[in-house]
């Protein structure tokens, strides 16, 4: 059981114990996808959503995402992010809206899930705010694109 940080010697769950660990700037870079009727996606690309200016709803709410994830994920650390980006780029040839997020911090410990989560819920608000026009969205393709910082390194995905 000792093999998995998160677990102490008996399997009992813990937060792993970053305070000996030396401060580094860490950077953690995810994407995500989130696929559409080719109508919902026009709707968003002309700003015709009913709810509102959709990416710009799902922007403020990856980076509240990113600022809460220690709330949402048990065992994760408060940060004390000092940036977060939540970026889109449209795939009318998918029908689909690539999502992208940064996050980073000078700290003892990475901000992958910070990362992971801002994605994950700029895709939800998207989701929420168009519903009504399509609930046959999916959500998908979310991973680590980069994280740089700490002791384990730079980690880029193939």
């Amino acid at each position: 059981m000792t093999d998995f940080t998160h677990l102490d010697k008996d399997g009992r769950v813990r937060m792993v114990d970053v305070g000996d660990k030396i401060e580094s700037k860490r950077i953690a870079v995810v994407g995500g996808k989130i696929f559409m009727a080719t109508d919902t996606l026009d709707r968003i690309m002309d700003e015709k959503v009913k709810k509102g200016n959709v990416l710009e709803a799902a922007r403020i709410a990856g980076v509240m995402a990113a600022k809460k994830t220690s709330d949402l994920i048990p065992m994760c650390h408060p940060l004390n992010i000092t940036h977060a980006r939540v970026d889109f780029n449209f795939d009318t040839e998918n029908h689909a809206i690539d999502i992208e997020a940064e996050v980073s911090l000078v700290g003892k410990t990475g901000v992958e899930m910070e990362a992971l989560t801002a994605v994950s819920v700029a895709a939800l608000t998207i989701y929420d705010m168009c519903k009504s026009y399509d609930r046959a969205m999916r959500i998908s393709n979310i991973y680590l694109k980069s994280k740089s910082g700490g002791k384990s390194g730079t980690y880029t995905a193939k």
